[in-house]
This record gives C-alpha cells, structure tokens and sequence, in this order.
C-alpha cells in the first residue's frame, strides 16, 4: 500500500479532531477525502505528511512510519495546504528552483522547466509569485509538491481560485496523475469528486462514515440499485424482468421500465441477456445514481444541521 493509516487520534484537550481514524490506499488510485469544516480533513493530511503528531495511532508512507522515518515518508509525499504557503517576494521560477534544491535533485533547471510547462506556468514564469493571481499561484503551489516526483499527492482544495478554463487543466492534470500516483484530494467541489475521483472517504467528526468506491456510494444510502431501461416496444410482459434474481420491482413509466434491485446485484448483464432471448431491443439502459452530493449531505448531516 502507498499510504495506510492506522487508528489515528489527534486530541486538542477534551476535542477529538480525528477519532480512531483507519484506512488504505494503494498506487494509480485517486481518492476523495472529503467532510464538512472541522471534519479533521486537514489534521489528517498534516498527520500523513508528518506535519503534525497525532495524539495515537500511526501512518506508513511507501512503507516508511511516520513516527519512526518522517524524512523518508516526506520524500515520498507531495503536499499542497489549502492556505498555500508561498514566499510571495521570490520569482516563480526562483521559487521552484529553490524548492527543487532542498529535495537535491539532479538537473533541477531540467525538472523546473518540466513543472512549469506541465502546470501551464510558462507565460508567468518571470514574475514575482506576489504579482500572481489566486489561481496562478495555486499552480505555483501545485507545481512545487510535485517537483520531486513523489509517489503520494496530498491536495487540499487544489483548485481553490481557478477559473473554468483552468480549473479543467488542472482536472486533466490530476487525473493523469493518478494513474501512476496516490492521489489524496480534498475539496468542497463535488462535482470534482465525481469527475476525477475512483474511491471516496468520508469523515464527520473525525470518524469515518464511509469508505467506498465512487460508484458503489450511492448504495451505501439507497440500499437499492435502480435502472432505467427503453424498448423499441415498451409493452412487453413484465413478469420475465421480475423472475430476474435479485430483482425487487419492476415499473413501467412514462421515462421506461424500471427494475429495482438489491445494493448488491447489479443485475445489467442478466436485463440484457433477456431481452436478447425475448427478442426485445433494448434502445437505452442506464443506472440511476444518486450523487456524491446527495451521498456527502445524507451522511454528515447532523454537521451540517440540515
């Protein structure tokens, strides 16, 4: 695993900000980590990139604790903070060519040319990083966490202050990103979440309330799948959808027929293999979802007084 968390419990007097906290995350994987404000999200990341000690528990970066090799595990870690800590008074290239030499690495004018091409700096290069725009200092931000090639990334808000052109980007960016890389990324975007996102982890008062892959979230709150299916000839006899197994229900309606099933049985496969042997013809089959969202609000929303 590129990065596990064990039991982690970070207390500031009576408060718990993180509660037990416990979960894996293995490479070319990029995850959502996501809660309302004051989840424990950031004390988290700060706990994983040896930021911050946590009260119990512990976290292995690639293998390296975070008690026992914090050098090792930061040299494995890319992070970007919310708040976005720059030296505002430094050139861009100035900047990351002074961050490229704290991680020693070999041919640093080479990678620096490399981080700025791949996070579109190029035309703000020369500038001072004060004179920058928000989003382009989140660039800037972004481009340092990756300048030593880590092969864990920790976003918090990476695309806080980004406008839509660039905000795609920075998406595509990270994505690819992803597939050779952990990728941890936190965001109140949730739009993002579902766009880039294989696996989401929710916490609400620093504990975990779920932990699944993006398209087994709404499962979790549902407890049923539903699918949306339109015939050439929508009056055909229902009862052979119903012998389905795992089907629960099955409606037709002015959008098509729906078949409800169990959160278990994704029962796609089998609706299609009928109509082939009814001779049916299938014109649209598509799983209803409900979204990261509609998952985010169900689950915190004694947070969220909703």
């Amino acid at each position: 695993m590129s990065l596990s968390v064990h039991s982690i419990t970070k207390e500031y007097g009576t408060q718990k900000a993180v509660n037990d906290l416990s979960f894996e995350v293995s490479g070319g994987t990029i995850m959502g980590f996501l809660g309302p404000n004051g989840a424990g999200k950031s004390t988290t990341m700060k706990i994983v990139s040896c930021y911050l000690a946590p009260t119990s528990g512990t976290a292995e970066v690639c293998g390296y604790d975070i008690h026992k090799n914090p050098l090792e595990v930061r040299k494995h870690i890319g992070y970007l903070p919310e708040n976005n800590p720059l030296y505002l008074d430094m050139y861009v290239r100035e900047y990351l060519q002074f961050v490229a030499g704290i991680h020693k690495i070999d041919k640093k004018a080479n990678r620096v040319k490399e981080l700025i091409d791949m996070t579109g700096l190029g035309k703000e290069r020369h500038k001072l990083i004060g004179a920058l725009s928000k989003g382009y200092r989140q660039r800037v931000g972004l481009a340092q966490a990756m300048i030593h090639n880590p092969d864990v990334l920790i976003l918090d808000e990476p695309t806080s202050g980004l406008d839509m052109n660039q905000l795609v980007d920075i998406r595509n960016l990270i994505t690819e990103l992803g597939k050779q890389k952990t990728v941890i990324l936190s965001t109140h975007i949730m739009q993002e979440v579902q766009a880039m996102c294989d696996r989401v982890i929710i916490i609400n008062n620093g504990s975990l309330v779920a932990d699944d892959p993006i398209e087994r979230l709404s499962d979790r709150i549902s407890g049923e799948q539903q699918i949306t299916i339109n015939l050439l000839d929508n009056n055909v006899s229902l009862d052979k959808l119903e012998n389905i197994s795992g089907v629960t229900q099955v409606k037709a309606t002015k959008d098509g027929i729906i078949i409800t099933s169990g959160a278990q049985n994704d029962i796609r496969k089998e609706v299609f293999e009928q109509a082939v042997a009814s001779g049916w013809v299938i014109i649209e089959m598509k799983k209803d979802e409900i979204s990261v969202e509609d998952v985010f609000q169900k689950l915190t929303k004694e947070t969220l007084n909703v």
